[in-house]
């Protein structure tokens, strides 16, 4: 009956987790992002984190105004990658 947080478990995590997200983000802060970068290193799930610096929050939603075309592409590649490397697809 206590909620978790990402970064309570992160150290414990057994799958890897790929996370793609904007320095700058109003919504979840850079610091937050940077903290659960340097736990997951303390585990052994190969997770990564990529922060894509002077993004914010939804660069990826093509029909906002914070979309970025440049780092949602490089984000989609990864993403694909990622999925190919850990057998999803």
């Amino acid at each position: 009956m206590t909620p978790k947080h990402p970064i309570d478990i992160a150290a414990t995590l057994k799958v890897p987790v790929l996370g793609l997200y904007g320095g700058n983000d109003d919504l979840i802060p850079k610091d937050t992002v940077e903290k659960m970068q340097q736990i997951l290193k303390t585990g052994n799930s190969n997770s990564q984190i990529v922060l894509y610096p002077n993004t914010p929050h939804g660069f990826y939603a093509d029909y906002r105004p914070t979309y970025r075309q440049k780092e949602a592409e490089d984000a989609w590649k990864r993403l694909q990658d990622w999925f190919k490397k850990h057998q999803v697809i």
